[in-house]
Protein backbone atom coordinates (compact mmCIF):
# COMPACT_ATOMS: atom_id res chain seq x y z
CA UNK A 1 0.00 0.00 0.00
CA UNK A 2 1.63 3.23 -1.30
CA UNK A 3 0.54 5.98 1.39
CA UNK A 4 1.49 9.61 1.05
CA UNK A 5 4.51 10.21 3.45
CA UNK A 6 3.58 13.75 4.13
CA UNK A 7 -0.02 12.17 5.23
CA UNK A 8 2.57 9.21 7.50
CA UNK A 9 5.07 12.24 8.82
CA UNK A 10 2.13 13.62 11.12
CA UNK A 11 0.63 11.71 14.40
CA UNK A 12 -2.81 12.29 12.75
CA UNK A 13 -1.31 10.16 9.51
CA UNK A 14 0.06 7.15 11.33
CA UNK A 15 -3.15 6.70 13.39
CA UNK A 16 -5.48 6.43 10.30
CA UNK A 17 -2.71 5.01 8.63
CA UNK A 18 -2.54 1.79 10.55
CA UNK A 19 -7.05 2.06 10.97
CA UNK A 20 -6.74 1.88 7.07
CA UNK A 21 -4.38 -0.93 7.46
CA UNK A 22 -6.60 -2.59 9.55
CA UNK A 23 -9.67 -1.86 7.92
CA UNK A 24 -8.25 -3.29 4.50
CA UNK A 25 -7.07 -6.59 6.24
CA UNK A 26 -11.12 -6.85 7.56
CA UNK A 27 -11.87 -5.81 4.06
CA UNK A 28 -14.17 -3.20 6.28
CA UNK A 29 -12.40 0.21 4.54
CA UNK A 30 -15.92 1.75 3.21
CA UNK A 31 -17.71 1.09 6.60
CA UNK A 32 -14.92 2.39 8.64
CA UNK A 33 -15.15 5.45 6.19
CA UNK A 34 -18.78 5.40 7.03
CA UNK A 35 -18.22 5.28 10.45
CA UNK A 36 -15.43 8.34 10.88
CA UNK A 37 -17.78 10.62 8.28
CA UNK A 38 -20.56 9.90 11.38
CA UNK A 39 -18.44 10.84 13.97
CA UNK A 40 -16.98 13.82 12.26
CA UNK A 41 -20.52 15.35 12.24
CA UNK A 42 -21.29 14.52 15.99
CA UNK A 43 -17.82 16.08 16.50
CA UNK A 44 -19.37 19.20 14.40
CA UNK A 45 -22.97 18.84 15.94
CA UNK A 46 -21.44 18.44 19.41
CA UNK A 47 -19.45 20.90 21.34
CA UNK A 48 -19.65 18.61 24.39
CA UNK A 49 -18.39 16.14 22.44
CA UNK A 50 -15.28 18.33 21.41
CA UNK A 51 -14.72 19.26 24.83
CA UNK A 52 -14.77 15.98 26.31
CA UNK A 53 -12.25 14.58 24.28
CA UNK A 54 -10.28 17.79 23.93
CA UNK A 55 -10.08 18.31 28.11
CA UNK A 56 -6.79 17.24 29.18
CA UNK A 57 -8.11 16.91 32.78
CA UNK A 58 -10.92 14.11 31.95
CA UNK A 59 -8.71 10.97 32.77
CA UNK A 60 -8.08 8.44 30.33
CA UNK A 61 -10.67 6.34 31.92
CA UNK A 62 -13.45 8.70 31.84
CA UNK A 63 -12.87 9.76 28.51
CA UNK A 64 -12.68 6.14 26.81
CA UNK A 65 -16.22 5.63 28.40
CA UNK A 66 -17.46 8.56 27.10
CA UNK A 67 -16.42 7.85 23.40
CA UNK A 68 -17.33 4.04 23.78
CA UNK A 69 -20.73 4.77 24.39
CA UNK A 70 -21.09 7.59 21.64
CA UNK A 71 -19.60 5.14 19.39
CA UNK A 72 -22.55 2.83 20.75
CA UNK A 73 -24.72 5.40 20.24
CA UNK A 74 -23.92 6.52 16.91
CA UNK A 75 -23.80 3.14 16.22
CA UNK A 76 -20.20 2.25 14.75
CA UNK A 77 -18.61 -0.78 14.07
CA UNK A 78 -16.17 -2.81 16.42
CA UNK A 79 -12.94 -2.00 14.65
CA UNK A 80 -13.92 1.98 14.76
CA UNK A 81 -14.78 1.72 18.05
CA UNK A 82 -11.75 -0.19 19.54
CA UNK A 83 -9.61 2.26 17.17
CA UNK A 84 -11.36 5.22 19.52
CA UNK A 85 -10.68 2.79 22.63
CA UNK A 86 -6.97 3.29 21.46
CA UNK A 87 -6.96 6.73 20.93
CA UNK A 88 -8.36 7.58 24.65
CA UNK A 89 -6.03 5.09 26.20
CA UNK A 90 -2.80 6.97 24.37
CA UNK A 91 -4.44 10.53 25.00
CA UNK A 92 -5.17 11.11 21.63
CA UNK A 93 -8.94 11.87 21.35
CA UNK A 94 -7.87 16.08 20.81
CA UNK A 95 -6.34 14.59 17.36
CA UNK A 96 -9.80 12.89 16.26
CA UNK A 97 -10.69 15.62 13.12
CA UNK A 98 -7.15 15.14 11.59
CA UNK A 99 -7.31 11.73 11.60
CA UNK A 100 -10.78 11.51 10.50
CA UNK A 101 -8.73 13.79 7.50
CA UNK A 102 -6.14 11.41 7.13
CA UNK A 103 -8.20 8.42 6.95
CA UNK A 104 -10.17 9.71 3.70
CA UNK A 105 -6.92 11.04 2.03
CA UNK A 106 -5.63 7.75 2.40
CA UNK A 107 -8.99 6.19 1.33
CA UNK A 108 -9.57 8.26 -1.42
CA UNK A 109 -5.91 8.23 -3.01
CA UNK A 110 -6.28 4.08 -2.82
CA UNK A 111 -8.83 4.70 -5.12
CA UNK A 112 -7.17 6.64 -7.12
CA UNK A 113 -9.43 9.83 -6.20
CA UNK A 114 -8.46 13.18 -5.40
CA UNK A 115 -10.12 15.99 -3.51
CA UNK A 116 -10.80 19.51 -4.88
CA UNK A 117 -12.44 22.33 -3.68
CA UNK A 118 -13.85 24.77 -5.73
CA UNK A 119 -14.80 27.80 -4.31
CA UNK A 120 -17.29 30.64 -6.43
CA UNK A 121 -19.22 34.22 -6.16
CA UNK A 122 -22.50 32.43 -5.98
CA UNK A 123 -23.72 28.82 -5.90
CA UNK A 124 -22.53 26.12 -8.85
CA UNK A 125 -25.46 24.54 -10.52
CA UNK A 126 -25.10 20.74 -10.54
CA UNK A 127 -24.33 20.93 -14.30
CA UNK A 128 -21.72 23.50 -13.57
CA UNK A 129 -20.11 21.07 -11.41
CA UNK A 130 -20.55 18.18 -13.74
CA UNK A 131 -18.96 20.50 -16.65
CA UNK A 132 -15.73 21.08 -13.83
CA UNK A 133 -15.71 17.75 -12.37
CA UNK A 134 -15.18 16.19 -15.83
CA UNK A 135 -12.51 18.98 -16.80
CA UNK A 136 -10.94 18.49 -13.78
CA UNK A 137 -10.71 14.75 -13.93
CA UNK A 138 -9.20 14.99 -17.32
CA UNK A 139 -6.13 17.13 -16.53
CA UNK A 140 -5.49 15.32 -13.29
CA UNK A 141 -5.81 12.03 -14.95
CA UNK A 142 -7.80 10.52 -11.73
CA UNK A 143 -11.38 10.95 -10.77
CA UNK A 144 -11.73 14.21 -8.72
CA UNK A 145 -14.01 14.42 -5.66
CA UNK A 146 -15.38 18.01 -5.55
CA UNK A 147 -16.20 20.17 -2.68
CA UNK A 148 -18.14 23.46 -3.65
CA UNK A 149 -17.82 26.05 -1.24
CA UNK A 150 -18.97 29.80 -2.19
CA UNK A 151 -17.24 33.15 -0.87
CA UNK A 152 -19.45 36.21 -1.81
CA UNK A 153 -16.06 38.06 -1.60
CA UNK A 154 -14.76 36.89 -4.97
CA UNK A 155 -17.21 38.89 -6.93
CA UNK A 156 -17.30 36.53 -9.81
CA UNK A 157 -15.09 33.89 -11.21
CA UNK A 158 -13.06 30.50 -9.69
CA UNK A 159 -10.60 29.88 -7.31
CA UNK A 160 -9.60 25.50 -7.50
CA UNK A 161 -7.68 23.84 -4.96
CA UNK A 162 -6.20 20.48 -5.52
CA UNK A 163 -4.07 19.31 -3.09
CA UNK A 164 -1.00 21.82 -3.42
CA UNK A 165 -2.46 23.79 -6.17
CA UNK A 166 -4.53 26.67 -6.29
CA UNK A 167 -6.09 28.13 -9.75
CA UNK A 168 -7.29 31.43 -9.09
CA UNK A 169 -9.25 32.97 -12.02
CA UNK A 170 -11.75 35.06 -9.79
CA UNK A 171 -12.34 38.35 -10.16
CA UNK A 172 -11.06 39.64 -7.08
CA UNK A 173 -7.50 38.72 -7.98
CA UNK A 174 -8.09 40.11 -11.47
CA UNK A 175 -8.40 43.36 -10.20
CA UNK A 176 -5.78 43.33 -7.45
CA UNK A 177 -3.77 42.53 -9.93
CA UNK A 178 -4.60 45.51 -12.34
CA UNK A 179 -4.84 47.65 -9.15
CA UNK A 180 -0.82 46.25 -8.48
CA UNK A 181 -0.13 47.08 -12.10
CA UNK A 182 -1.27 50.73 -12.05
CA UNK A 183 0.83 51.35 -8.85
CA UNK A 184 3.69 50.24 -10.39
Amino acid sequence: MDISAGIQASLAGRYAAALFELASENGTVSAVEKDLETLRAALAESADLRAVIGNPQISRGAQGQAITGVAQHLGLSDLTTRFLGVLAENRRLAKLSDMIAAFKAIAAAQRGEVGAKVTSAHPLSDEQLARLKERLTAREGRTVMLTADVDPELLGGLVVTIGSQRIDASIRTRLNSLSQAMKA
